[in-house]
């Protein structure tokens, strides 16, 4: 039963990053390619091109963390672990913990942040005045998904692999 619930999420998660991040790195590709090729053909420019890419990085950067945690790709020391392998289970331990801890920081603060930007009716982008808060708001959600992930890896790591 909770095999089958850690799959579903899961997918669910798989299936937000991968087409979240397909998607706006597309829109920023194409907008990056279309302004560079009609700056130097014509005389015209796409002023809020790097701002469409500049936000795509802020959200493919939380995003990927979410998938790196999926792939278990996220950056940690393995040398100690490698010198002394009966550390490798504590170590492995204190990362996820740790991974957890930042998760409900960028949460807590993700949610504070958001919600000062929504009642600050100025907050919007320099050149397409999208309000702020919508890319704020990608803290939270991301930091729940980061610790519902280190959660579901937590336990296969206790119990073994969910593929059953």
């Amino acid at each position: 039963m909770i095999k089958k619930s850690f799959r579903i999420i899961d997918r669910i998660f798989a299936f937000v990053e991968d087409w979240s991040l397909f998607l706006t790195v597309a829109i920023a590709l194409t907008t990056a390619m279309a302004n560079v090729i009609l700056r130097k053909t014509t005389s015209i420019n796409l002023y809020w091109s790097d701002e469409v890419v500049r936000k795509v990085i802020f959200f493919s950067t939380y995003v990927g963390c979410s998938a790196a945690i999926r792939k278990r790709s996220l950056i940690r020391i393995d040398a100690l672990p490698q010198l002394m392998p009966v550390l490798r289970k504590p170590l492995t331990l204190f990362s996820h913990l740790v991974v957890l801890l930042f998760g409900a920081t960028m949460m807590w603060l993700g949610y504070q942040l958001t919600r000062q930007v929504y009642l600050d009716e100025y907050a919007r982008t320099a050149t397409l005045q999208i309000p702020e808060w919508y890319f704020y708001a990608v803290l939270p959600v991301i930091g729940f998904m980061m610790s519902v992930r280190t959660f579901i890896v937590m336990i296969e790591d206790w119990r073994g692999p969910l593929k059953d």
